[in-house]
């Protein structure tokens, strides 16, 4: 029965992460998909680059908080169901895994940043605000969102085993932080080139679909 439970807990707990707020928040404010401009990736980030500095600020708060909530709920599920620290740690890595290949939206998801701190955050407060502010600190001085999410994500199993030791936490993080440098592969190979869009810059005006020409314009352009 306690493993029935736990399964029940960690496929909840993917299928919260699998609400895609990107997405969802900009139909609600009449935005484009953000799977349709910038890097198509739906994150706050590219959500930002729509202009909308609401909208991205509402996906950010969602994204960490289906991280963040679930991982809450079983903490305090934990002493009732006979759940260890492992099983806690499967939640958090199972709402992780949702916003990166999400069942409602095709599995096309996001790269987990903000979901990963939320996630983080409820695990050990601590750790999560460490995580947070190595993800600042490089933002701050390199303005490269992308960068300072892999450094963060790097240095974050380091942090747990330096300052907790080895736990069941170890590896559910470990394997968040890998898959979350994975999932920024291709800005690994932009920021090489010097080609990776900085914080806050908006989407190319070519992402938008062309508006098809005026029949005014056309006929005064044949008249010349």
């Amino acid at each position: 029965m306690g493993f029935a439970y736990s399964l029940a807990a960690i496929v909840a707990a993917y299928l919260v992460g699998s609400l895609s707020f990107a997405v969802i928040v900009s139909r609600v404010m009449g935005l484009s998909d953000p799977r349709s401009y910038g890097s198509g990736n739906p994150g706050a980030t590219n959500v930002l680059r729509s202009g909308n500095k609401l909208a991205a600020l509402l996906t950010l708060a969602f994204d960490a908080l289906k991280g963040y909530v679930p991982v809450l709920a079983a903490l305090l599920l934990a002493p009732r169901a006979g759940w260890g620290e492992t099983t806690v740690g499967l939640v958090g890595l199972a709402a992780f895994v949702g916003h990166l290949w999400p069942v409602f939206f095709r599995f096309q998801g996001g790269k987990g940043v903000a979901t990963a701190a939320g996630v983080l955050l409820a695990l050990n407060p601590a750790l999560g605000a460490a995580t947070l502010a190595t993800w600042l600190i490089v933002a701050f001085v390199t303005r490269y969102s992308s960068l300072a999410a892999i450094v963060a994500a790097a240095f974050t199993p380091f942090f747990q085993l330096l300052q907790w030791g080895p736990s069941p936490m170890v590896l559910p993080i470990t394997v968040m932080s890998l898959l979350l440098v994975w999932r920024h592969e291709a800005n690994i190979r932009k920021l090489l080139a010097g080609t990776e869009s900085k914080l806050g810059q908006k989407a190319a005006p070519s992402a938008a679909p062309p508006k098809p020409a005026h029949p005014h314009h056309s006929h005064s352009k044949r008249k010349h």
